[in-house]
């Protein structure tokens, strides 16, 4: 952050996200770590999926919300060209490496510190747009990273750290990169460095959220429609600790099967697929493809619908489409948890019609998201309690959140 250049909306996001104890301690460490203040503290927020999962990398919509949640970036440049890393909440690990071209170029994975994989990939991205736009190249930098999203949990810290990361870059070294081509680079170094098919939603969410919004984005052209959150509906959040781990999961394999649908109807994507269609083709699919792909063409019309039941504070209907989502996700892309079911069961029983619970994510463990009225949220917490640790030997952490702004410097 840089004093007056700060929105209404932006101050708000922050203050929710870190007291003023916290931020103060971030930026002691930085000058204890490098032996200069930082020249500045970027942000970007974590993000939970009200609906849409793995409809992005099919094109299709999806509806996700900033948090009031994220990751900062402390930096300063450098007089050298290195860039060094300490990582405060891993034990101030630290890691550093060379921008010259020849390093960039054969960049490898870190295998002893995988957190720095997403810190690389961002630079080597980055670098290589620098490069084929004219502009000057990156210099020296050094970084601290902190933040307050949970780890694993399918809240998008990756996504956050990304964006937070160009947004630190951007500010120390007058970079022009908007919002789109932030959420772009983000996705690529993902992609081609860290091993993740992932689409861009979270990069896009947590670079141009909007507070008290959802956002409705088709990932096809990247059309992007801020929808409002019902005032009468709370965010709630709740981890199962079920830790995820998409790269080497069956999250590229979920791709793949999407792929292959798409292929079969000579389509670029599963976009280009109506129901109908898929349906019509049944009996030549395998049946697990089938399902993969009923999956994300019924979820691309859940979205729609969604964005309208948000607008019209119809909290029955957000319930029936939330709870239609999870079973698709559980029953045909097969990547909920029984742990994750245990606590979308629970949740719902005790709303009934007044608001609704899925899994969120990529799947495979990781967070439920609810929206609910206030009068609901203790019972809720209480059902938890009582019933998730007996049921699963977990215990669930619950985080009621606002949502937020996207990411600043």
């Amino acid at each position: 952050m840089k004093n007056g250049e700060l929105t209404q909306a932006h101050t708000l996001a922050f203050n929710q996200a870190f007291n003023q104890a916290f931020t103060q301690a971030f930026t002691q460490a930085f000058t204890q770590a490098f032996g200069q203040e930082p020249a500045l503290v970027a942000y970007a927020p974590g993000r939970v999926n009200l609906i849409g999962d793995h409809t992005d990398y099919n094109l299709g919509w999806v509806l996700p919300v900033a948090l009031d949640r994220g990751t900062l970036v402390a930096a300063s440049q450098r007089d050298d060209f290195q860039i060094q890393v300490v990582a405060r909440d891993m034990d101030n690990e630290q890691v550093s490496f060379s921008l010259d071209d020849q390093a960039m170029a054969q960049m490898p994975l870190d295998s002893v510190s995988p957190w720095s994989n997403y810190v690389r990939g961002t630079v080597k991205m980055l670098s290589a747009y620098l490069a084929e736009t004219g502009q000057p190249p990156l210099r020296g930098a050094s970084l601290m990273i902190t933040g307050n999203l949970p780890k694993g949990a399918g809240l998008s810290s990756s996504a956050s750290l990304e964006m937070a990361l160009i947004k630190a870059f951007a500010g120390l070294f007058d970079l022009k990169i908007d919002g789109i081509k932030a959420a772009q680079l983000g996705q690529q170094a993902e992609n081609e460095f860290v091993g993740c098919n992932c689409g861009i939603m979270d990069q896009l969410i947590s670079a141009m959220g909007e507070a008290e919004r959802a956002m409705l984005l088709d990932c096809s052209d990247l059309a992007i429609n801020q929808v409002a959150l019902p005032r009468s509906l709370s965010l709630m959040i709740i981890n199962s600790n079920v830790k995820r781990a998409l790269v080497g999961s069956e999250y590229n394999l979920r791709r793949e099967q999407c792929q292959k649908v798409a292929q079969y109807f000579g389509v670029s994507s599963l976009r280009q697929v109506s129901y109908k269609q898929l349906c019509q083709a049944e009996a030549s699919l395998e049946p697990t493809l089938f399902r993969r792909a009923r999956h994300v063409v019924s979820e691309n019309a859940r979205v729609l619908e969604m964005a309208e039941a948000l607008s019209a504070g119809d909290s029955a209907r957000i319930g029936r489409l939330m709870a239609a989502s999870h079973r698709s996700l559980r029953d045909d892309f097969a990547v909920s948890t029984p742990e994750v079911d245990c606590l979308v069961a629970l949740v719902s029983e005790v709303l009934g019609m007044d608001g609704g619970a899925r899994m969120t994510g990529g799947g495979f463990g990781g967070c439920v998201v609810a929206l609910l009225p206030e009068h609901k949220i203790a019972e809720v917490r209480e059902t938890i309690a009582a019933e998730y640790q007996a049921r699963t030997g977990l215990t669930a952490d619950i985080y009621l959140c606002h949502s937020g702004a996207g990411a600043f410097a």
